[in-house]
């Protein structure tokens, strides 16, 4: 937490700054830039408990600015933690300088000879000016057209900060105050959530001024998708934004080869900083920029591998987690040339900016040999001497300012073995030798400690056992390694029983690692441990620690197959470790961890000490306990992403170990499959471990990732439905109903397949075509084919649901009318047929006729129009609402019509006479109001019977049924669109976006040209496959085929288009059938063979 003292200083609104409206390539712009000043505000953050003049406080600034975009639902003063840290590391000057190894930015292409050199700044030059844009809490992740309108009120705010530095200077020049400073040339944009896409958007956008941002910084912000591509306008405006990042790093070429110009958004770095996997809103995957932003002008990191933070956090604790705070406060003030008091102009120098003060160096991934290695380029020298030599200038000395001479050193320790301890700040040098404790394979050192690098330990590799650095023969050298010891996030103290003891090993802060190329060339390796009274500026650590070893790599790895993984769901899988075993552990496992979390526990089985001295009645698990731990130091887990990077869990005793990774998915890399965990354990000590799949952790993590695959592939499987319902009537087959149909198409083995895997196979044939590297294939299809059975048990709930309601409605009305009848037989209700009769006079007029006649079109003009004018959920509310009346009013005739049918049977068999039969039939047509829709002849074989009758009305419940469950998810994907622009009532409300507007128009138009079966399964006969007609059918199959390639893609808004192409086909085919049907042609037929009335 920060403590703060805010004041917002309100920033006035000025003509100049508006962008010039022009017209906008998405055709959906109407709303005037000058009208945004009322909606939005803008307000410049000071920090400090005294009242101030604003205007006064307004003339002086001069510092460098930056805007805060807060995201969805957002408010402008979540900026409060960011500014306060700001303005404290300002007045601090920078952090204290360690001496753990720094992370360094390698672009692409040449890299600049300046970066060699690159130091950050020792000094502050210049302040930070936080401002802010009041965006009034919107919910811009459920809505594009949000997005745009926010996009466009940034630009101005760019625009307007830059003028208003211009203001204050003349205003202070006019004055006669002093005006050195130089004014700003761009400003840095920082974005939470999805303020962070609006400053991308910005950036790109027509009518920002060029080359006035230079930098933007986003917390925990989506740039490949929106976290619920539901609704297509915004699925859209993301391929248009993204598509004009990709368009501005690109370089035009001559025919020659020569570059024309530099690409538009050269000077433009991004830095995208998430969350890590306590972020459940946005996953890691969504905000990778990978395909987005080249990697020489972007960096992306995880909260968890930043320096000083190493946590994972949530999505709105990302703003006010102050270890974070803090580390990129003083990384944006480092950004300040203090020449210039501006930003640095060089791409590079920011970039490696930002990479030296997040990033870690703890190794990016390992493999076989455990690559922390990897940070010697070299490859294998042939000469001993041409190996240290070259080395000598990638590792640098420790300063003068904490150098303390060998001569303060007390004896030197040799150490036989190949693992070295270190317990105390004892002052003295251990020699290792590298040759002997190396054999056997062991060409790997490595050491951990919470000794500080150069005040507490360093360490140097020897070509001769020598007193002094002096003494080496001529030629050779000694070559400090110090520099290579990276910094890990350290557990708890321990607790201490009195100044000076220790109860607990200490945990390691910091792991230092030489593989075989780095000690080519040299005999020892020394661990020079500080005296006591040497560290100078604070105390030394009450409980020292270091234990170091030469191991094979080999030796340490331990695989878990997806048998292992899944079989220790029941049974935990163990290994045993026995003392003096590899200090490094590796474990692979072959299923993501991001998937299939793992519950990892640690169990200290001996450490060495044969008693503990007390009785044996309280002895206890003494041993293994409180003396363990006096002797083995808590182990460290490491685990590396390929898409969210590094997790590291220190004092890993019983944790469950899970990464933000993204595997199984379309655009998934092969290393995305598998998750690598280091383990560093004490070799001193023997440890039982436990590893046991976490199935809670797995199904959120399953729905979670899979979530808008799953959506995707629902709607795909409503469409094979109604493909299959398409076919029985073009078969001239009873319409099975929507539970048989997705029973049937989950057959094996040919529906399944057909339906199932070929999309899967498609998708692989097309990643084929566009060069794109395959996802890891068993788990693809597996976890595709899980969705696919989700997907399908969502839509049989959502069918069993829904007909029930219908089912207890249509129950209750038919219960309703049947003993209306039979009150009406029995009692003469005047004033009921005085009101029919004024009924009908009512419907006697043209325009109520029209209306009664057509409710079908009706419904749909005036979904249309809501859908166009008002907001397409509430269009799509009215064919929901008239598809459910529909499937209501069949099966409340067919209830009805059996409920009668089995009255009359009664009656038929009590009667005494047929004659009496007769007219009490007679009787009750002529009263009964259900006349038109329920016939009762009593002939089965005539097809004006009840069974004909029951029959037609079911098929008519089965295929309005299918109709209203397609309907219902795409009305359900509009409701977080709803949600925003029931907030946004009366402010500035807009038209819909035509995309989305027409799409739900073509949905409409599905629904009225298919009310009713006949005219929606209609054949094609000018498109024949193998001499057989092309029905509705097919584009069914298409249709689904489709949406569930959009599901693999994770854009389930896709489906609005198949679902729009087939309300095109459709109406394309009602038009052709009444033109041909006008011509005498009987070419388009919906009639069926059997005799069922429709």
């Amino acid at each position: 937490m920060t403590y703060m003292y805010p004041t917002y200083i309100p920033i006035s609104f000025s003509p100049s700054s508006i962008p010039h409206q022009q017209p906008s390539s998405n055709n959906h712009s109407n709303l005037p830039s000058s009208s945004l000043k009322a909606k939005y505000k803008l307000f410049l953050y000071h920090e400090g408990w005294r009242k101030i003049d604003f205007d006064e406080h307004l003339k002086k600034i001069n510092g460098v600015p930056l805007l805060f975009v807060p995201g969805n639902g957002g408010s402008y003063k979540q900026v409060r933690s960011l500014a306060a840290e700001s303005d404290r590391a300002f007045q601090g000057g920078p952090l204290e300088k360690t001496f753990y190894r720094e992370a360094s930015f390698t672009p692409d292409g040449e890299p600049d000879t300046d970066l060699h050199s690159f130091k950050l700044p020792n000094h502050y030059s210049r302040r930070l000016d936080w401002f802010a844009v009041d965006l009034e809490d919107e919910h811009s992740a459920m809505d594009g057209q949000i997005l745009e309108e926010q996009t466009e009120y940034v630009v101005y705010a760019i625009h307007r900060i830059l003028d208003l530095y211009k203001e204050s200077r003349d205003v202070r020049s006019k004055e006669g105050a002093e005006t050195s400073a130089s004014l700003p040339r761009s400003v840095i944009l920082v974005g939470h959530s999805m303020g962070g896409f609006v400053t991308r958007a910005a950036v790109v956008h027509p009518h920002l001024r060029k080359a006035v941002v230079e930098t933007v910084l986003t917390l925990s912000s989506p740039h490949r998708s929106p976290p619920l591509a539901l609704q297509p306008s915004l699925g859209q405006y993301y391929y248009l934004v993204n598509q004009e990042w990709r368009k501005g790093y690109e370089v035009e070429l001559t025919h020659t080869g020569h570059q024309l110009s530099e690409p538009k958004l050269a000077h433009v770095v991004v830095v995208s900083i998430s969350g890590g996997i306590r972020d459940y809103q946005v996953r890691s995957k969504l905000e990778s920029l990978d395909g987005i932003v080249p990697s020489s002008y972007r960096l992306v990191i995880g909260s968890t591998g930043m320096r000083n933070v190493w946590l994972s956090m949530e999505h709105q604790t990302i703003l006010w987690c102050n270890q974070l705070v803090v580390q990129v406060s003083h990384t944006l003030l480092s950004l300040i040339n203090p020449e210039s008091g501006q930003p640095f102009p060089s791409t590079q120098k920011r970039l490696t900016t930002f990479t030296k003060m997040l990033r870690s160096e703890v190794p990016l991934s390992f493999d076989s040999q455990v690559k922390s290695s990897r940070i010697s380029t070299q490859g294998p020298f042939e000469d001993e001497k041409d190996a240290a030599g070259s080395r000598a200038d990638a590792f640098s000395p420790c300063p003068q300012s904490v150098y303390w001479s060998d001569d303060g050193l007390e004896r030197d320790l040799y150490i036989e073995g190949t693992t070295v301890t270190v317990l105390a700040m004892d002052g003295r040098r251990r020699w290792l030798d590298i040759k002997k404790s190396g054999s056997d394979g062991k060409n790997y050192f490595v050491f951990v400690t919470n000794l500080a690098p150069c005040s507490g330990v360093r360490l140097h590799l020897w070509p001769e056992k020598s007193k002094m650095t002096s003494d080496v023969s001529p030629g050779k050298s000694v070559l400090e390694v110090t520099s290579k010891m990276v910094e890990i996030p350290a557990g708890p103290a321990p607790m201490q029983m009195e100044p000076g003891s220790q109860t607990e090993q200490a945990p390691p802060s910091a792991v230092f690692q030489l593989g075989p190329h780095d000690m080519q060339g040299f005999r020892f390796l020394t661990i020079s441990v500080a005296p006591r009274p040497t560290v100078s500026g604070r105390p030394p650590p009450a409980a020292s620690m270091a234990v170091g070893q030469f191991y094979n790599p080999e030796d340490g790895k331990r695989s878990f197959s997806p048998g292992s993984l899944l079989s220790s769901i029941y049974a935990q899988q163990e290994i045993l470790l026995k003392e003096n075993h590899p200090l490094v552990l590796n474990l692979s496992f072959s299923i993501s961890l991001g998937l299939l979390p793992v519950t990892v526990s640690l169990k200290t089985t001996g450490c060495g000490i044969k008693s503990s001295g007390l009785p044996v009645e309280e002895a206890g698990d003494v041993e293994h306990s409180r003396l363990c731990k006096l002797r083995c130091f808590p182990p460290v887990a490491i685990a590396w992403d390929s898409t969210s990077g590094l997790h590291i869990i220190p004092n890993l005793y019983s944790e469950t170990i899970v990464v933000d990774s993204s595997p199984a998915f379309w655009d998934s890399t092969q290393e995305s499959d598998q998750t690598t965990v280091l383990l560093l354990v004490d070799p001193h000590c023997s440890f039982k471990i436990d590893v046991a799949v976490s199935v809670t952790a797995f199904a959120g993590r399953f729905l979670l990732l899979y979530f808008s695959k799953i959506i995707g592939f629902s709607i795909a499987v409503v469409f094979f439905t109604l493909m299959l319902q398409a076919r029985a009537w073009e078969l001239d087959l009873p319409l099975p109903s929507l539970l048989a149909c997705v029973e049937m198409n989950l057959r094996l083995p040919l529906p399944f397949l057909l339906l199932a895997v070929v999309p899967i196979v498609v998708s692989m044939f097309s990643s084929m075509l566009t060069s794109q590297p395959f996802p890891p294939l068993i788990s693809f299809i597996s976890i595709s084919l899980l969705c696919y059975g989700f997907a399908n048990g969502l839509v049989v709930i959502l069918i069993l649901a829904s007909h029930s309601i219908i089912y207890v409605a249509a129950n209750v009305h038919a219960f309703i009318k049947i003993r209306w009848q039979v009150l009406e037989e029995s009692f003469q209700f005047t004033f009921y047929h005085r009101f029919l009769n004024l009924s009908s006079s009512l419907f006697s007029f043209k325009a109520v006729r029209l209306v009664q006649g057509n409710p079908a079109v009706t419904a749909s003009l005036i979904s249309i129009m809501l859908v166009c004018f008002v907001h397409p959920a509430l269009g799509l509310l009215i064919p929901l609402l008239s598809h459910a009346l529909c499937c209501h009013t069949a099966l409340s005739s067919y209830l009805a019509a059996s409920i009668r049918s089995h009255v009359r049977k009664k009656k038929f068999f009590d009667s005494k006479t047929k004659v009496d039969e007769r007219s009490e039939l007679s009787n009750f047509k002529s009263n009964s109001g259900f006349d038109p829709i329920l016939p009762l002849e009593e002939n089965p074989n005539s097809p004006n019977s009840s069974r004909s009758f029951g029959d037609t009305q079911i098929e008519t419940f089965n295929h309005r049924h299918g109709l209203l469950i397609l309907n219902l998810l795409g009305a359900l994907m509009f409701v977080p669109s709803l949600v925003a622009w029931f907030q946004r009532i009366g402010v500035g409300q807009r038209l819909p976006w035509f995309l989305d507007s027409a799409l739900c128009v073509g949905v409409i138009l599905h629904g009225l040209c298919g009310s009713k079966p006949e005219y929606n399964f209609l054949s094609f006969p000018f498109v024949r496959i193998q001499g057989q007609q092309v029905g509705l059918s097919f584009v069914y199959l298409l249709s689904g085929f489709y949406c569930y390639l959009s599901g693999l893609a994770l854009a389930p808004y896709r489906a609005f288009y198949a679902m729009a192409f087939v309300g095109v086909i459709s109406t394309a085919s009602r038009i052709l059938e009444r033109r041909y049907r006008e011509k005498g042609e009987a070419n388009f037929s919906g009639s069926r063979k059997h005799f069922h009335r429709h």
